[in-house]
C-alpha cells in the first residue's frame, strides 16, 4: 500500500516529453512524476520520491533526492554560443542541454560529435555543467555517429594493447597430447553453412551413417581451450559479454587472433571443438547422445545461399551435398514436431542495407530459408540437450529462459487483433502458443502482417540468463541452454566450462557467482540490442534524408496523444504524423479506440490503416523521421 507521504526510493526512468516514472521491484506499479517534479534528476539515476498525490491507478511524486547518477558521461552535437557551447544530446531521455564553459572545450568545434562529462548542477541553473572529454569528429560522419551509439551504451570498439597481445601469444599448436586426448572426427564428413560475409565459424555439422542411422556431429568451436580463466583477455571478454552486430560493423567480443583465426572452424584446417553428438532414426528420433571433447576438420565451407541452392534443386555436386539434403529432411521433421509442441516462430525478414562509402543507398530484407533453419534447429537441439545433461546430473546451468506472457499483455493483444477480425484463445499455456502461432499464419501475406507479428513480439516477456531453471515459452522447451555460439556469447563459455566441469567431474562455481555472471551478461545483451536497433535507426534516417518529398505507402502502427507512427510498406521504416500537422480538419486523438478522429468532416484514421504520406523532414541526430499523410 502506498500512501502520500511515503518516501520511496528507485530508478527514474524519462519519457520523450520530459515526465518519468519511479520503477523497482519493490513497488507494486510505477510511480508518475510530472516533468516539473524530477528536480535535476536524469534518466536511470538511483533517486528518493515523496508521494503527493495518490489512490488507484494515479499515484504521483516528487524526486527529493538523487541516490546517485547512473552515468556522468553523453553523447551529442557542440552547439557553440559567445559564452561557451551546448551539447545537444542524441539521446532523448536527456531532455536538458549540458553547457560547456569555452575553458573546458577541449578544441571541440561547432557541428562537431563529442563525449561531455557532467561536472556539477547548480540547484538554480537551469543546464548541468560538463567538459568535453573527447572529440569524436563532425556530425554526420558515419564513424563519427557509430562510435556515438556505442559510447551511449558504453560499448568498447578497440581492444587495450595488453588484451591483444596476450591474444597474439597463444600457441595455434594443437599437439598429439591434446589429440589423443579427443574424439579424432577428422574422417567424419564436416562442413559449415554461414553467412557469405562471416568470418567467425563457431559450429560445424559432420553426417555419418550406420545401421541405418544417422549421426549427427554439432560441433562447436572450443574457445575455452584457448580463453584460459582469469586471463586479462578472459576478464575483457567478460567485460564485452557479447559482440554487437551494428549495420556496417561489427564489435567483436574476442579479438581476430582467435574469433577469425585459432577458434573459427575454417575449411580445410584441424579445429578444436566441444561436440553434441546424435544417433538419430530417419524419422528424427533420437536414439542416443554423446558429449564431448573432438578435432574436426572441416570438408566444405557453404553459404546459406550455397547450402539452400543444393536443398532446391535436390541434387549434388559436391561430396558434402547429400548431407545436406538428408538433414534438411530431418531438420524439418524437428521443427514439425517442435511446432506441434507449442513452440512459436516467428519468421521475419532481416534489415539489411546496401552501403558505399558507409552511407545506404538500398534497404534490402533477408528472408529465413530451409538452410537457415536446417542450421537452427541442430543448434537448438545441441543447446537443448547440454541443459538437460547438466540438469538431470545435478549440475548447475545458467540457463536461458523465457517467461509466459503476462495475462494482462496478452488481453491487451486479444482486445487489438479484434480491430482486424482476428482473435487468439488464452486458456492455457499451450493453447496460447497454438493460437498464437496460428495468429502469424493467418496474417501471413496480408497488409497488416508486420504489424501484428510486431504486437505478439512485444506480447513476449524478454528472454535472459539465469540459474533458475524457468524453461524457454518461446521455444516450448523445459531445459535450454546456450552453448552453441561462445565466439560471440559469453554465456557459451560459461556453459562449456560448465559441462567440461560435469565430464571431469570437477567442482563447479557456487550458484551465487553463476547468478551474478548471469544478470550482468543479461545486462550486456539488452545494451548490445539497443546499439544494434540504434544503427538501423540512424542509417534508415541517413537513408531516407535523401529522400525528402517522395511519397509512400505505409501502415499506421501506433497511436499516442501527439504523433500517428507509420510504418513504410517498402522498406520497413517507421516514421511520425504529427496529430495537429494531419491536414483538412482538426483531429482528436482517441487511444481507446485506436484512432484519431477529425472534429468537423468526422474522418477517422485508425490502427492498421493503409494510407499515403510524403517525407517531411529527418532529423538524423535525433534519427527522426517525419511525415505528413498526402491528402
Amino acid at each position: 500500500m502506498i500512501n502520500i507521504g511515503d518516501v520511496l526510493k528507485g530508478t527514474i526512468n524519462f519519457n520523450s516529453s520530459g515526465s518519468a516514472y519511479l520503477q523497482s521491484d519493490k513497488l507494486p506499479k510505477e510511480i508518475y512524476i510530472s516533468k516539473a517534479n524530477t528536480n535535476h534528476a536524469l534518466h536511470l539515476d538511483l533517486v528518493k520520491v515523496l508521494i503527493v498525490k495518490g489512490g488507484g491507478r494515479n499515484i504521483e511524486g516528487v524526486v527529493t533526492k538523487i541516490v546517485g547518477r547512473t552515468k556522468k558521461d553523453y553523447v551529442g552535437t557542440i552547439n557553440m554560443v559567445s559564452t561557451g557551447a551546448y551539447l545537444i544530446p542524441d539521446s532523448n531521455k536527456l531532455l536538458v542541454d549540458i553547457f560547456i564553459p569555452l575553458n573546458e572545450l577541449n578544441k571541440a568545434k561547432d557541428g562537431q560529435k563529442a563525449i561531455v562529462r557532467i561536472k556539477y548542477w547548480a540547484k538554480n541553473s537551469k543546464n548541468p555543467h560538463g567538459q568535453v572529454i573527447q572529440v569524436l569528429g563532425d556530425a554526420g560522419n558515419n564513424d563519427a555517429e557509430i562510435h556515438s551509439i556505442l559510447h551511449e551504451y558504453g560499448l568498447p570498439y578497440n581492444f587495450e594493447y595488453d588484451v591483444l597481445a596476450e591474444a597474439k601469444s597463444i600457441s595455434a599448436e594443437i599437439t598429439e597430447d591434446e589429440i589423443l586426448s579427443r574424439k579424432d572426427m577428422r574422417n567424419v564428413t564436416t562442413f559449415t553453412i554461414d553467412p557469405e560475409d562471416a568470418k567467425d565459424f563457431d559450429d560445424a555439422l559432420s553426417v555419418e551413417w550406420a545401421d541405418g542411422n544417422i549421426q549427427v556431429g554439432v560441433h562447436i568451436a572450443d574457445v575455452s581451450h584457448y580463453l584460459k580463466s582469469d586471463t586479462d583477455l578472459d576478464k575483457e571478454a567478460y567485460r564485452r559479454g557479447t559482440s554487437v552486430y551494428l549495420v556496417d560493423r561489427v564489435v567483436p567480443m574476442l579479438p581476430e587472433r582467435l574469433s577469425n583465426e585459432l577458434c573459427s572452424l575454417r575449411p580445410y584446417e584441424d579445429k578444436l571443438c566441444f561436440s553434441v553428438i546424435f544417433t538419430m532414426d530417419k524419422d528424427a528420433n533420437i536414439l542416443h547422445e554423446w558429449f564431448g571433447k573432438t578435432i574436426i576438420h572441416s570438408n566444405h565451407r557453404y553459404t546459406y545461399e550455397g547450402a539452400q541452392m543444393v536443398i532446391e534443386d535436390n541434387s549434388s555436386v559436391y561430396g558434402t551435398d547429400k548431407c545436406i539434403i538428408d538433414l534438411n529432411v530431418l531438420a524439418n521433421k524437428l521443427r514439425k514436431d517442435r511446432l506441434k509442441d507449442g513452440s512459436l516462430t516467428f519468421d521475419k525478414d532481416e534489415i539489411r542495407f546496401k552501403l558505399v562509402d558507409g552511407k545506404p543507398t538500398d534497404i534490402i530484407f533477408k528472408t529465413s530459408k530451409d538452410a537457415n533453419k536446417l542450421i537452427e534447429e541442430f543448434m537448438l537441439l545441441a543447446n537443448k540437450a547440454v541443459a538437460r545433461i547438466l540438469k538431470n546430473n545435478s549440475y548447475p546451468v545458467i540457463s536461458r529462459v523465457h517467461e509466459e506472457p503476462s495475462t494482462e499483455k496478452l488481453l491487451d493483444l486479444k482486445k487489438f487483433i479484434k480491430e482486424f477480425d482476428y482473435d487468439i484463445r488464452i486458456t492455457s499455456p499451450q493453447e496460447i502458443a497454438k493460437s498464437l502461432n496460428k495468429l502469424l499464419v493467418d496474417v501471413k501475406g496480408k497488409t497488416e502482417e508486420n504489424l501484428v507479428s510486431n504486437l505478439v513480439v512485444r506480447t513476449m516477456q524478454k528472454a535472459f540468463y539465469t540459474t533458475k531453471n524457468m524453461g524457454h515459452y518461446g521455444l516450448g522447451f523445459e531445459d535450454y541452454a546456450h552453448f552453441t555460439s561462445p565466439i560471440r556469447r559469453y554465456p557459451d563459455i560459461i556453459v562449456h566450462r560448465l559441462l567440461n566441469r560435469f565430464l571431469t567431474q570437477k567442482p563447479t562455481p557456487s550458484i551465487e557467482q553463476l547468478e551474478h555472471w548471469a544478470l550482468y551478461l543479461s545486462n550486456c545483451e539488452l545494451k548490445a540490442q539497443k546499439a544494434e536497433r540504434e544503427s538501423i535507426k540512424y542509417m534508415q534516417s541517413v537513408y531516407m534524408s535523401q529522400r525528402i518529398g517522395f511519397l509512400y505507402k505505409g501502415i499506421i502502427t501506433s497511436i499516442t496523444e501527439y504523433g500517428v507512427f507509420v510504418e513504410l510498406i517498402e522498406n520497413k521504416v517507421d516514421g511520425m504524423v504529427r496529430v495537429s500537422e494531419i491536414q483538412g480538419d482538426t483531429y482528436i486523438t482517441d487511444l481507446k479506440h485506436y484512432c484519431v478522429k477529425g472534429h468537423n468532416t468526422g474522418r477517422v484514421i485508425r490502427l492498421g490503416d493503409e494510407v499515403l504520406v510524403q517525407v517531411t523532414s529527418v532529423d538524423i541526430e535525433r534519427k527522426n523521421i517525419n511525415l505528413m499523410i498526402a491528402m
